[in-house]
């Protein structure tokens, strides 16, 4: 029994120092974590004795006390609630010992109304501190909004690149294979199948251009989109004219600079291809369309020029925007698919150049395709 005892009063003993130590740390830790706080306390408390030691001279602390608790909180930023309980307890002592000196006659009555009016300045500060502060965390939370819609938009427009570039890959195989069962039907069939094969053959044409031009426009930002090589910029014309001299136009060569550029010459070749496909949408049988390559201020700059209606200045910034088609619409027999600017501005950009166009209703449009003549410096790193 005995031993028992001694092992019951052993274990309380044991638990009152673990229970003494842990108060004791946590005690140290606040101690720590406002040891600020404490320093000015003890600060106060020493200008409070010489106020009541100082006597006449007692405004000196006095406004020392005032001038510290201000700066103190210009750091610590207390609570509405502590800081009240602070400037309170501050008025109080620094009144009552002003109160005392003017009972004792060492101080004019008039030296306590400073009492309150400094108070009322203190909590005036604090107010307005407060007031910036809730409106600095607006801001903050208003940015921190921005960026998480930015982030978002950001994660839209990959999950769109993705999307564009597995729905033209998966689009082609299918297309093809139907494009190839058409054609052979309507080689086999009789003319009344075959002219409806006809129309199937060209709507499944148009699909494949779609999947192939939403696959070009989806991989431009891709870092392997280019495959630069010295090209020489009149072939780049001379190509072009190739491909599309059977169309029945009045087909011009202007100026043809014998001079190579750093470039993807396939790349550029469907750039121009999109800018001669709308010459050709946007001009009739006999019309003129002219082809320019010339170097001018260390660009290359290749021009097709097309004597047809021309663009309303209206329409003259969104154009190349995707799926956009000026106003009033053209008419074509096949129908567009408002991709052709568009895809000659993301392969210019691609190469660090541009495109523009120059045009006015009946004066025909001028389009220039803007690349450098030398090469680029890499894209820094991010």
């Amino acid at each position: 029994m005995p031993g028992m005892i001694a092992w019951t009063t052993g274990g309380i003993a044991r638990k009152w120092v673990r229970a003494g130590r842990e108060w004791l740390g946590r005690l140290l830790r606040r101690a720590r974590s406002s040891w600020v706080d404490i320093v000015w306390a003890v600060f106060v408390g020493v200008n409070l004795l010489g106020m009541h030691e100082m006597g006449a001279w007692s405004t000196v602390p006095f406004l020392v006390i005032w001038v510290s608790l201000t700066l103190v909180y210009g750091f610590r930023m207390w609570r509405l609630q502590p800081a009240i309980m602070t400037v309170a307890a501050v008025t109080l002592a620094t009144g009552g010992i002003i109160g005392a000196q003017v009972v004792d006659g060492q101080q004019e009555a008039d030296y306590l109304v400073e009492v309150p009016l400094v108070a009322l300045m203190f909590l005036a500060m604090v107010w307005h501190g407060r007031r910036r502060q809730a409106a600095l965390l607006e801001r903050l939370a208003a940015m921190e909004e921005v960026q998480r819609v930015s982030r978002e938009n950001l994660r839209l427009l990959e999950r769109q690149h993705l999307f564009l570039l597995d729905a033209s890959h998966e689009l082609g195989t299918p297309i093809t294979v139907a494009l190839g069962h058409a054609e052979l039907i309507e080689q086999a069939a009789d003319e009344q199948v075959a002219e409806d094969a006809r129309v199937v053959v060209g709507e499944l044409g148009r699909l494949r251009r779609l999947a192939s031009r939403l696959l070009l426009l989806a991989s431009a930002p891709d870092p392997g989109f280019l495959d630069l090589a010295p090209v020489p910029a009149d072939s780049v014309i001379m190509d072009a004219l190739e491909r599309w001299g059977h169309a029945p136009r009045s087909w011009q060569l202007g100026e043809l600079a014998e001079a190579s550029i750093p470039a993807d010459r396939d790349r550029l070749a469907a750039a121009l291809d999109a800018l001669l496909e709308n010459a050709i949408d946007h001009t009739d049988k006999g019309d003129r369309i002219e082809l320019t390559a010339r170097i001018q201020h260390g660009q290359a700059i290749f021009t097709v020029a097309d004597s047809g209606p021309g663009i309303p200045e209206a329409d003259l910034d969104r154009i190349f925007a995707r799926f956009a088609r000026a106003t009033p619409p053209r008419i074509r027999q096949s129908g567009g698919f408002g991709l052709g600017l568009p895809i000659a501005r993301a392969i210019a950009e691609a190469h660090h150049g541009t495109v523009r166009v120059r045009s006015s209703p009946g004066h025909g449009s001028t389009f220039e395709l803007l690349i450098p003549a030398t090469p680029s410096a890499p894209d820094r790193p991010d």
